[in-house]
């Protein structure tokens, strides 16, 4: 199993799905990153040798790509001075509800969770 930047990447994947599973590369970057080191999106990531993946993790230094801990750091430092500052968008990340103008009278049980029976009242 080929390990990218910390990341085990699946071995039976084509190598454009695989290294989508570094947190911060997504579809579009996977495409320019294979395109510039000149390896085939169609390859299985078993099929890389070492000289490869160096070439990979290089490309992704070079573009300057923020991958993994950088990345999670800066978004959860993001949150934590929103909610520092006690704006709007910091009060909904604080009470786990949804923060971009969704409704929550229906649906946003993703972010408040399990809904809760009111009265005990349950079919």
């Amino acid at each position: 199993m080929p390990r990218i930047l910390g990341v085990d990447i699946p071995n039976n994947k084509k190598l454009a799905y695989s290294i989508q599973y570094i947190y911060g590369i997504g579809p579009k970057r996977a495409a320019i990153v294979l395109e510039q080191t000149g390896l085939d999106p169609d390859m299985r990531a078993n099929d890389l040798n070492e000289e490869q993946i160096n070439v990979i993790m290089a490309k992704i230094n070079e573009l300057n790509y923020q991958v993994e801990g950088d990345l999670r750091r800066d978004l959860a430092a993001n949150m934590k001075r929103l909610q520092a500052i006690n704006c709007y968008r910091g009060l909904r990340h604080r009470r786990g509800l949804p923060v971009r103008g969704q409704r929550t009278k229906t649906n946003a049980r993703t972010r408040k969770g399990k809904a809760a029976s009111v009265g005990g009242l349950r079919k």
